[in-house]
């Protein structure tokens, strides 16, 4: 354990024991679970944000397809709102949060819904959505209100779960123990290429009960998006002297990684994850750019920042400004992308509606 997490070490236990009773009184079923009529699949994890819940969600839209009777129920982080709230296309990062925001962008046919209640999010769904044949819980591994059909737990591969500590020491929010609810554990932001002693590694520290399945899974990127319709989508295609970077995520290395391959310079400006962008910011972003003195140079940020620099307050001062944002999809391993198909397929399937 690093030095300075020893002062935090007693609060961490405290923090452990509180969420342990909580757990336990779930397990007892003296705080209840509401179960659904719909099948739900929840994805989170342990830690405190940056494991890749929102590609995941979208892969599992993809797969089930969007125009298939899917929802999403998320809390809507960050959002002004209250209560249960349904996206349009026309609703704003304030209205749903950013993540929920991108879904109905990305994904119009789709059903997506925000409550800070999921239980009373589920109930809303059922009563007041038609044709709803699945319910895709974003983040709720700990909100254990609704009980899921299928509950997905993901790990990043630099920061596995298993490596960390509780909050404060650390970034779990949760003891170790609670990935055991778990049916699914994927380990994400792998390489692509993944070697089977890795693989075996993570297998023999993870140790997935008879009843869990382990996958891997994978960054992909996607061509840059003009955030400016008057400009056009585009690869950096030759290498470009340097590339900004404004992001404001929990886990900024892969998509780092990544520039830093694109270009000879890569400057960042980071914020906190989820950060709502102010005038203030802008300023700050415009003068940065300005002095970069190359003519070669790209500003690039997150598809989720994307979404919070289109705020209505902000937009007027983000639109002069060049933004390119780079989208990311989720693809798992060969040898895993077949049985995790097949697993969420035949489950669907098999717990339809009317069935």
């Amino acid at each position: 354990m690093s030095f300075w997490r020893i002062p935090l070490y007693p609060v961490s236990l405290l923090y452990g024991a509180i969420v342990s009773l909580r757990n336990l009184l779930f397990d007892l079923e003296i705080l209840r679970q509401y179960k659904s009529s719909l099948p739900t699949i929840s994805v989170g994890n342990l830690t405190a944000g940056g494991t890749g819940k929102s590609p995941h969600i979208e892969y599992l839209i993809r797969l089930i397809g969007p125009s298939s009777g899917v929802a999403t129920l998320s809390r809507g982080y960050k959002r002004s709102s209250k209560g249960f709230v349904l996206a349009t296309t026309e609703s704003t990062t304030s209205e749903v949060g950013d993540e929920p925001r991108q879904f109905k962008q990305k994904f119009p046919s789709a059903t997506v819904a925000v409550d800070e209640k999921r239980r009373r999010g589920m109930i809303r769904l059922e009563k007041e959505c038609e044709g709803i044949k699945l319910v895709l819980l974003d983040d709720a591994f700990q909100h254990r209100a609704v009980k899921p059909g299928i509950n997905i737990l993901l790990t990043d591969y630099f920061n596995p779960y298993f490596d960390d500590f509780l909050i404060p020491s650390g970034l779990l929010r949760e003891p170790k123990k609670g990935a055991r609810r778990a049916d699914i554990i994927i380990v994400t932001k792998t390489p692509k290429v993944l070697s089977p002693f890795i693989r075996q590694s993570f297998n023999e520290k993870i140790k997935p009960l008879p009843h869990q399945k382990l996958f891997f899974s994978y960054i992909k990127y996607a061509s840059f998006v003009a955030m400016n319709p008057v400009m056009d989508d585009r690869k950096p295609g030759k290498k470009i002297n340097t590339i900004m970077l404004v992001v404001g995520i929990a886990n900024t290395y892969p998509i780092e990684d990544y520039l830093r391959q694109q270009c000879y310079e890569l400057v960042i400006l980071k914020y906190p994850d989820h950060h709502s962008f102010s005038p203030k910011d802008i300023g700050h972003i415009k003068n940065s750019w300005d002095n970069i003195v190359s003519s070669n140079k790209f500003l690039v940020t997150t598809e989720k920042d994307a979404m919070r620099l289109n705020a209505p307050h902000i937009r007027e001062m983000v639109v002069p400004l060049p933004f390119y944002y780079l989208p990311i999809e989720v693809e798992f391993h060969e040898e895993d992308k077949q049985r995790f198909n097949k697993l969420i397929l035949n489950y669907v399937g098999e717990n339809r509606p009317g069935v």
